[in-house]
């Protein structure tokens, strides 16, 4: 699987694709909260708390990742070297992880300088050094988890068809629909409102965004990247046999 995952990487970064994920997310984030003028900017909010950036940050991984990760398998199928993989001495499983595990490592590196917001939102705290700690660590659990289930949706649509748009398109809504979807309909059901919306990825993102580490919100999308990377293999299987 390690073969995989280096496998993965160096297709990344050996291609413009791994340096424009990691610079499109930070001049779109840098923009939004530093720049423009409106809701998302950090410094027009008068708090010191990077609230702004994990409500945006979610919105903008909807088209990154699928866009990441739609080539995973697609490009294999389309190149005809998908049969090939899948005669390597590794099980599917370890196939479908590897390539997962590239896609997430990319977007965590992506990721990784947003750590100087933290440094920048707290120099700017009255008093200084003024920040939730425990809301903002929380809020970055919440996105990893995030980006997990995103990828793993994205691997999965992947698998549906040799084009790498369809794969894209296909991801995107589907992130789309368990990210926002369930809160959409949550407000046209109010009886059981509460039962639908802890059904999307919001509602436990924003759980986690609190601060507050709950043993569900973690066993929810653990559920939801396992359920897709399962699909994936099992999909990747009938077109085995």
């Amino acid at each position: 699987m390690k073969s995989i995952v280096l496998r993965e990487i160096k297709s990344f970064f050996g291609s413009p694709i791994g340096y424009l994920v990691i610079a499109i997310f930070l001049i779109i984030n840098g923009l939004f909260l530093w720049v423009f003028e409106g809701d998302y900017n950090i410094l027009n909010t008068g708090f010191a708390d990077l609230t702004p950036f994990f409500t945006l940050a979610p919105w903008i991984l909807i088209f990154l990742i699928p866009a990441v990760t739609m080539r995973s398998f697609s490009d294999e199928k389309k190149q005809g070297t998908l049969e090939l993989l899948l005669t390597k001495p590794l099980s599917i499983w370890q196939i479908v992880n590897g390539k997962f595990l590239g896609a997430l490592l990319l977007i965590v590196m992506a990721i990784i300088p947003t750590f100087i917001y933290v440094k920048v939102i707290s120099s700017l705290g009255m008093p200084e050094g003024n920040i939730n700690m425990g809301s903002t660590i929380g809020s970055y659990f919440g996105l990893l988890f995030l980006i997990a289930g995103y990828s793993s949706i994205g691997i999965f649509t992947s698998t549906l068809s040799d084009n790498q748009i369809v794969a894209f398109i296909v991801a995107v809504f589907l992130c789309f629909f368990l990210y926002f979807g369930f809160e959409g309909l949550a407000t046209v059901t109010p009886t059981i409102s509460n039962f639908i919306s802890a059904l999307g990825m919001q509602d436990h993102y924003k759980s986690m965004s609190r601060g507050v580490i709950d043993t569900r919100d973690i066993i929810y999308f653990v559920s939801i990247t396992v359920a897709f990377l399962s699909f994936t293999v099992y999909n990747l299987k009938s077109l085995k046999s």
